[in-house]
């Protein structure tokens, strides 16, 4: 079994991440074999539009400053044999978190969001020539379209990241078929 990881952040005011969520899968089931949720204290303190997510019962979460924040989950990627790392939406959590740069990124919303790869996209939704849908790409809407009528999106990095995992297993592909963030 070959492993890789699915993160989330979430920001603050001035748009600094306040927390981080990532959740390990292996790459046939698509199954959480692990997971880490670290809060950075004094970014969190600024708040932020999704503050009152930051602690949900039943999520553990580690709060410390970012520096070492950033050392436990550079460390929990390693440990369990990371080398890919998939974000819905990718450039954003990757612009976001430039210490994790020397892992490879993917994007999760490169395959979700284009009629071609995902079959929930209705035949009357509104894309442009590339297959990519003009709106209601986004995690809520795309796992509505699954069939997870009634979702709402948390904005917990650690929930969310579990919901970027549960759309991955709902479009079927192979890790290798989702392009490099590069790409």
């Amino acid at each position: 079994m070959s492993k890789f990881a699915v993160i989330d952040t979430e920001t603050n005011w001035i748009d600094q991440v306040m927390s981080v969520g990532i959740v390990v899968a292996d790459d046939r089931e698509f199954e959480v074999v692990d997971k880490k949720y670290v809060i950075f204290e004094a970014e969190a303190d600024i708040g932020g539009m999704y503050y009152d997510t930051l602690n949900i019962d039943g999520i553990e979460s580690e709060t410390t400053d970012r520096v070492s924040g950033v050392q436990i989950l550079y460390e929990f990627l390693k440990r369990n044999n990371v080398e890919h790392i998939f974000a819905y939406n990718a450039s954003f959590d990757y612009n976001h978190m430039p210490e994790l740069r020397g892992f490879l990124w993917h994007d999760i919303m490169k395959i979700a969001a284009y009629k071609q790869y995902n079959h929930a996209i209705p035949c009357t939704a509104d894309c442009f020539k590339t297959g990519r849908m003009k709106s209601g790409y986004g995690v809520e809407s795309v796992l509505n379209m699954f069939g997870e009528c009634g979702y709402c999106e948390l904005h917990n990095a650690l929930a969310d990241a579990v919901d970027e995992l549960r759309i991955m297993k709902y479009l079927d592909y192979s890790v290798k078929d989702y392009p490099d963030l590069k790409s």
